[in-house]
């Protein structure tokens, strides 16, 4: 089974040992354009599905990136901050947003995984 979930706003958690990193796939980060700034959570705040956590700049646009998962956040990509475009040279590795530690895990079931998440671009993108 995976632990790499995706939402339709093209946001994923890949989940280890209760733990989500959070951040934006690489059709959102390709549709942004070049990235140019990136707002990160507070570690230590607490989260619930849906809730604002990040905001992605680019020079098209400013995004929200919001909660998969609720749970507290415990660490921050800090490079994104000096290098936001990691963003765009790898959205779903070192271009990660936050990690959180998630209250109820089981919210994952609500999300898609890789073969739909797939199949969700081939039909919308």
């Amino acid at each position: 089974m995976s632990n790499l979930y995706f939402t339709r706003e093209h946001e994923w958690v890949r989940v280890e040992d209760g733990v989500g990193t959070v951040g934006i796939s690489d059709f959102a980060q390709g549709q942004l354009g070049d990235v140019v700034f990136v707002e990160l959570p507070d570690v230590g705040r607490s989260l619930k599905v849906g809730d604002g956590a990040a905001v992605v700049e680019s020079v098209k646009a400013a995004s929200d990136v919001y909660a998969l998962v609720a749970g507290e956040v415990i660490e921050v990509n800090e490079k994104l901050v000096d290098d936001p475009s990691l963003i765009n040279s790898d959205a779903q590795g070192e271009g990660w947003f936050f990690r959180i530690r998630l209250t109820a895990p089981d919210e994952v079931t609500n999300l898609m995984d890789e073969e739909s998440y797939r199949a969700y671009l081939e039909e919308h993108a």
